[in-house]
């Protein structure tokens, strides 16, 4: 990070923790906008597709630690074929 960034930092890390809030969540959705250019079409719309999907119910989230753990059992539990 340049200095003129960490003493920007260090200011806005001062801030009422709505105010920290606000600011975090407007410079993620300005790396969001600038994430989705590079993405076609298609992928675009599988993400709102996907998005929707959980915001309506008709997708189940699993936590990571469950993913983790799912995926480790699954590894340690491999059989190679030979």
């Amino acid at each position: 990070m340049t200095a003129t960034a960490d003493m920007l930092l260090e200011d806005l890390l001062r801030l009422p923790v709505q105010e920290r809030s606000r600011i975090a969540s407007r410079l993620i959705e300005s790396v969001d906008d600038d994430d989705d250019s590079d993405l076609s079409p298609a992928w675009q719309e599988e993400i709102e597709r996907r998005i929707e999907a959980v915001r309506s119910g008709r997708s189940r989230r699993v936590p990571h630690d469950e993913v983790m753990a799912e995926m480790h059992d699954l590894v340690t539990s491999f059989e190679p074929r030979l």
